[in-house]
């Protein structure tokens, strides 16, 4: 196949040795399959911001860490380099998250290296060697759905506990390895406990799942995980061996409007990214 532009910079500096295919291309980056240090990997090529259909949204990125004031600076003026530093940093976040959560055992692929925009990391595999499947793309038993749920329930908690939300979570970013589900996609990664959206976006992680695996377990279509998950973790009784019931009684005694609204807009946007996801 004819080389992508963005790949050519590592096949100059001997990253990677040849580009096989592309495996796929999303709402955020394009990911191919490359020959890399005797292994075969995948490299993921984010788009630009311009080319990008996902919101961008200062719920996502408050309170990130840049690498220093003048940045910070640029970045609340809109400049150019401003634009450039945010986009840099946009990337960049999902290399630090794979690395933190793979360090506190949350199954994600294991990244390489980041090189001019392109993320060289593991390609996850089924059990015959192919690239695996997205859940999405997959029928299970309610044995098999009530089991990857509850896997699943315990790598958000074990990320929650790592101070990441995923913050877009639902079976089209998590694949069907050998050895079990793979978290991936994580450049909108938010900061459990700096961001104020944190909550919301958890419970709406949580909520994909639920809804994903009650089509073919109804049961599960009752539960509340993220609430649950939530009021024990800003208690400080969460832990990675916390087993959850997804049952929860919320404090009825005052109503949140602001988050409530915000609810609501999340729901349209899911909606949106869920057709668009479909259409890739």
């Amino acid at each position: 196949m004819k080389t992508p532009d963005r790949l050519k910079g590592l096949l100059e500096e001997g990253l990677i040795d040849t580009v096989v295919r592309q495996l796929m291309s999303g709402k955020e980056a394009t990911v191919y399959v490359v020959h890399s240090a005797g292994e075969v990997r995948c490299a993921k090529v984010y788009k630009t911001a311009a080319n990008r259909s996902f919101r961008q949204a200062v719920d996502y990125t408050e309170n990130r860490k840049v690498k220093n004031s003048r940045q910070a600076r640029a970045m609340a003026k809109g400049s150019r380099y401003g634009r450039e530093s945010q986009e840099a940093a946009w990337q960049s976040a999902e290399v630090d998250a794979l690395r933190k959560l793979a360090t506190a055992g949350v199954r994600v692929p294991t990244p390489y290296l980041f090189f001019e925009g392109v993320l060289l990391m593991e390609l996850v595999t089924d059990e015959e060697g192919n690239a695996a499947p997205r859940l999405n793309d997959v029928l299970f038993t309610e044995e098999q759905a009530l089991d990857l749920h509850a896997r699943l329930v315990q790598e958000v908690v074990r990320m929650l506990m790592a101070g990441i939300v995923h913050g877009d979570l639902s079976e089209f970013n998590i694949l069907l390895a050998a050895d079990g589900p793979v978290i991936i996609d994580l450049p909108q990664a938010v900061d459990a406990a700096g961001n104020n959206h944190a909550p919301r976006m958890l419970g709406r992680d949580m909520n994909n799942l639920r809804d994903f695996f009650g089509r073919f377990a109804p049961s599960l279509l009752t539960t509340r995980y993220g609430d649950e998950a939530w009021n024990l973790y800003r208690q400080g009784l969460l832990t990675t061996e916390t087993k959850l019931t997804g049952h929860f009684v919320p404090d009825e005694s005052s109503v949140d409007v602001q988050s409530v609204m915000a609810e609501i807009e999340d729901v349209k946007i899911d909606e949106v990214n869920r057709r668009l996801r479909m259409g890739a």
